[in-house]
């Protein structure tokens, strides 16, 4: 079983504990909605299980395997592409997780790409509010 096949069984039965083993200390998460990305395992996992709780109907469609130069230091590492559909705040999603990974096999690199933009504005403030819930961002300012 490849590094991805055990991350898409970690998230169907959303088990953080076998996602923390996956994950390298020094993840760096991408997200659609935030232009700085979520560093470090224990930011990283808080986040899962924030979108574990936020997606309604997530399912995994299809994946594809190769490589790719990872965003944080410009290395081709092995990596994968998830495709998947959900649900969250009403809206349908369809999306990416796109994985790499390091030497060990573990995720190194995590970027997510969702679409129609109407569906990631109601993601970015499901989650939001679930980070600021959990304690893990402090709430916006009010404007």
């Amino acid at each position: 079983m490849t590094a991805a096949d055990r991350f898409r069984a970690a998230v169907d039965s959303r088990d953080l504990a076998a996602l923390d083993d996956l994950f390298t200390d020094d993840i760096r998460l991408y997200s659609p909605v935030k232009f700085t990305p979520f560093e470090g395992k224990p930011m990283v996992l808080g986040l899962f299980q924030v979108l574990l709780r936020t997606f309604e109907d997530f399912r995994y469609l299809g994946q594809y395997a190769g490589t790719a130069q990872t965003s944080a230091d410009g290395t081709v590492a092995p990596s994968a592409i998830l495709v998947f559909r959900a649900k969250a705040g009403g809206k349908e999603i369809h999306g990416i997780d796109l994985l790499h990974f390091a030497d060990d096999g573990r995720i190194k690199e995590f970027t997510v790409m969702v679409r129609p933009r109407s569906a990631v504005h109601a993601l970015g403030e499901a989650v939001l509010a679930g980070l600021v819930e959990d304690g893990l961002v402090p709430a916006p300012a009010e404007r």
